[in-house]
């Protein structure tokens, strides 16, 4: 428009002051741009693209290879054409990237009428996640680049990274019988509720197990030995607020809380017991749903960030996945992990609100934290007082697994105060000895 608008003016000018060479100029630039314009439209219009579908499960370290297939079916040739495949900005860019992209993503190609170019490069999942691989988007123009024209072709493929599981130390499983039901033979959660007896204390056991009583009697440190827990199951409730993992190991520590509810969720499944699981994170999937990828744009920056920006996670409706065994059941808690994001709308006191009347009885509330903060700590008393048992994993990279405090911190002592047993980790290492640190043999 504004070349257009120039032309013009030059033409009123060469008109009004009798310049035949600047009237002949401004007639010829008009034919060009004008002419530019139309064969522009003509070549997008036949530009025609198809992408070549692979897998959707993918685990972390896999690499998926992207094809997509740009054709001409028009009857004239493309001078040029500049096609990219999108991928997230967010993914790519973030310490340590959650993607890498191998190959060349962006060409400029030329297309005879009936040819059919291959854009091809290798993506490797290096996180968990719902990654978005596309749209395609293409521009050309004419050969003077007057005028040029953008698109988005190709709806984008959506890969599935599900979380790491590490395995638990201390932990097996036995038949009582040649066919029949499969016990556990090393418990996974304590019932603070009933004592098996005193022992002396170790390193790494939790100060609100020391029973003074036999300590001042026998003049050394002793502790509580509690029974197994009758309860079936578990029930795994994960904050995924953003604000639960602050300061510069966020991404990791939060990362790391996923990991934790994958290998125990493992763990449960394959005791053959029942398990349920609620986020206040956002689903990807549901955020893709809802927001969509939109396909108009006025420029070509802008169709970039339409095609991998991530709108605002303000999300005020929770996770939430009911009790259920089996494979199918573990699969959809792996699929849940992989897919949740961030959220800066629910807090977690308000999930244990609203999820409590769910939770079953029956099972172990296992509450994976970023942080400890006194509303949570009363919404989870709360469960207590419900008659449920409740665990705390406490997942942040700057806290101690072995509590060896002269004093506990603010975050342990606002769990002892409402009588909540708890863990803490910091590593994958911590998660593998979280059962072996509960074993009674």
């Amino acid at each position: 428009m504004k070349w257009i608008l120039g032309i013009v003016a030059l033409l009123a000018l060469g008109l009004a002051l009798q310049l035949s060479q600047l009237i002949y100029a401004m007639y010829v630039l008009l034919g060009v741009l004008l002419l530019s314009r139309f064969f522009s439209r003509v070549w997008m219009a036949r530009i025609e693209a198809r992408r070549f579908r692979d897998e959707e499960i993918w685990e972390i370290g896999g690499t998926v290879e992207v094809k997509v297939a740009i054709q001409n079916s028009g009857y004239w040739a493309v001078p040029w054409l500049l096609i990219e495949d999108a991928l997230s900005r967010d993914a790519l860019t973030q310490w340590p990237p959650r993607l890498k992209a191998r190959g060349a993503r962006v060409a400029l190609i030329r297309l005879a009428p009936g040819e059919v170019h291959v854009l091809s490069y290798n993506v490797q999942f290096q996180r968990r996640g719902y990654y978005q691989l596309g749209p395609l988007l293409v521009e050309t123009g004419d050969v003077f680049g007057l005028h040029r024209r953008w698109r988005v072709l190709t709806e984008p493929d959506f890969a599935l990274v599900f979380p790491k599981i590490v395995p638990l130390e201390g932990y097996n499983l036995r038949s009582r019988r040649p066919i029949g039901e499969i016990r556990l033979a090393h418990r996974l959660f304590q019932d603070p509720t009933r004592m098996a007896g005193i022992r002396p204390f170790q390193q790494g056991d939790p100060l609100n197990r020391i029973h003074w009583r036999a300590t001042a009697r026998t003049g050394r440190l002793q502790s509580r030995v509690f029974e197994s827990s009758r309860v079936a199951g578990a029930t795994f409730l994960l904050d995924f607020h953003a604000r639960s993992f602050p300061g510069p190991a966020a991404a990791g520590s939060a990362e790391l809380a996923v990991v934790a509810v994958a290998s125990l969720a493992n763990a449960v499944f394959l005791t053959g017991q029942q398990m349920a699981f609620a986020s206040n994170g956002r689903d990807a999937a549901d955020r893709i749903r809802e927001d969509g990828w939109r396909a108009e744009f006025l420029t070509r920056r802008d169709a970039q960030l339409r095609a991998s920006e991530t709108g605002a996670n303000t999300r005020l409706r929770p996770v939430v996945i009911e009790a259920a065994k089996g494979e199918n059941q573990f699969s959809r808690i792996l699929a849940a992990l992989a897919r949740l994001e961030h959220t800066d709308g629910l807090e977690f006191d308000a999930l244990l609100r609203e999820c409590a009347p769910r939770i079953a009885r029956d099972a172990t509330v296992v509450a994976v934290l970023g942080i400890v903060t006194p509303e949570i700590a009363a919404a989870l008393g709360d469960l207590v007082r419900r008659g449920l048992l409740v665990t705390a994993l406490v997942v942040a990279f700057d806290v101690e697994p072995v509590p060896e405090w002269a004093k506990p911190p603010e975050w342990a002592e606002m769990l002892l105060a409402q009588g909540i047993d708890f863990r803490a980790v910091n590593s994958e290492e911590a998660i593998s000895a979280l059962c072996s640190a509960a074993i009674v043999r």
